[in-house]
């Protein structure tokens, strides 16, 4: 069973940074790609950042520019630098990743608990 663990989250006041990591344990072949999402209070869940196993970025509109994501693949891990941080980028954030957990023919979706990030004004 493959399993993803954040931490990072917490308190920080507009313009304020913070770092979010991601660490994925278990039992697996390879992992393709490892991402981000956010759930905020009443809305959808919503991409944040993807990076693939090439090192491949992807950003919402809404984040390019302040937030970065990348990866150890050595390690198995993703992380997730925000700064400038906004009220609107509250939210719990979702770590996840495309896992080749038994062989490369097919990956499986799995996803962190999340860790909430609160931005005060």
């Amino acid at each position: 069973q493959v399993q993803l663990g954040e931490s990072g989250g917490g308190l920080v006041q507009s313009g304020g940074s913070l770092r979010l990591s991601c660490a994925a344990s278990g039992r697996f072949v390879s992992i393709h790609t490892m991402g981000w999402y956010r759930q905020a209070p009443g809305k959808q869940r919503e991409l944040v950042a993807t990076i693939s196993n090439s090192g491949s970025t992807t950003y919402a509109d809404s984040v390019h520019g302040r937030f970065t994501i990348s990866r150890d693949s050595a390690k198995n891990m993703v992380y997730l630098q925000m700064h400038s941080l906004k009220l609107e980028d509250t939210a719990v954030y979702y770590c996840t990743a495309q896992v080749f957990e038994f062989t490369l023919s097919h990956a499986y979706d799995y996803w962190g608990q999340g860790t909430q990030v609160t931005v005060s004004s």
